[in-house]
C-alpha cells in the first residue's frame, strides 16, 4: 500500500515557484493531536519560566528576636515577635516567592511527536514556506526583507529555520520584527505554535526528516 506523499511547492528567494517536492509522511502528514501539543507546550513554557515576584515571609523580615512584651498581665493581645504577619512591617502570608516551580517533565518521544504534529499542521494550513536555497549577493537585512515581501509575509510572525551551513544568514533576519531564527535541530513546539509562518530551505526539510528518521516505520522493520 503506497500512500500518496505530502507535497509542497518550493520557491526561490524572488518568490517564484521552482518545483514541487515530496515530503516524508511520518514528519509532515501526522494527524493532529491538540492534547499532546498543549501538554508539551505548557511543559516547555513552564520550564523556561523564572519566578521573579518575591515577598518576604516572617522568617526573612528584619527585626528583633525578642518577645515584644510579657505573655500575660498587660491587657494586650499576646505577641511573640515583631515580625508577625499581623504587624506592620511584618512578614507576608501566602505571597508569591522565588521558590515557585513550574517545571514539568516530558519525555523525548512526546516532544518529538509534538514537533512533527506542529510541522504537519503548518503544511496543512499553508503556513510552511520552502525555499530552494538562500542565495543572496550580500548578507544584508534588506535582501531578506525583500524576500518576505515577495512571499507576502512582511510583518507576519514567523520562525526562520536554518541548517548548520545556513547559520551565518541569521544576521540577515535578526533585526526584522516578529522574525525568530532557530537551527533546524533546535526547532520546538513553542516556536511553531507561537509563530504563524515557518520558513526553511530544502536542506532544512532534509535536516528535519533526518532528525526524525527513526519514526519512519518501513525503515525500522
Amino acid at each position: 500500500t503506497n500512500k500518496s506523499m505530502p507535497k509542497v511547492t518550493v520557491k526561490n528567494v524572488a518568490g517564484n515557484d521552482v518545483k514541487d517536492i515530496e515530503l516524508k509522511d511520518f514528519v509532515f502528514a501526522v494527524p493532529s493531536n491538540d492534547t499532546l501539543l498543549h501538554q508539551v507546550y505548557v511543559a516547555q513554557t513552564g520550564n523556561s519560566r523564572q519566578a521573579i515576584a518575591h515577598t518576604k515571609d516572617r522568617s526573612e523580615r528584619t527585626g528583633s528576636g525578642a518577645k515584644p512584651w510579657r505573655q500575660k498581665g498587660t491587657g494586650r493581645a499576646r505577641a511573640g515577635t515583631v515580625r508577625s504577619p499581623l504587624w506592620r512591617k511584618g512578614g507576608i502570608t501566602f505571597g508569591p516567592n522565588k521558590h515557585q516551580n513550574w517545571s514539568k517533565d516530558t519525555n523525548q518521544k512526546m516532544r518529538q511527536k509534538a514537533v512533527m504534529i506542529a510541522l504537519s499542521e503548518k503544511l496543512r494550513s499553508g503556513k510552511m514556506i520552502v525555499l530552494d536555497e538562500l542565495n543572496y549577493p550580500e548578507r544584508k537585512t534588506r535582501f531578506f526583507a525583500a524576500t518576505l515581501d515577495t512571499l507576502g509575509v512582511t510583518g507576519k510572525s514567523l520562525v526562520f529555520c536554518l541548517t548548520g551551513a545556513e547559520r551565518t544568514l541569521a544576521i540577515m533576519s535578526r533585526n526584522i520584527p516578529k522574525v525568530e531564527n532557530t537551527p533546524t535541530e533546535m526547532l520546538n513546539v513553542v516556536q511553531l505554535l507561537d509563530r504563524e509562518y515557518l520558513i526553511l530551505t530544502e536542506a532544512g526539510i532534509k535536516n528535519l526528516e533526518g532528525r526524525f528518521a527513526k519514526w519512519d516505520k518501513p525503515s525500522a522493520q
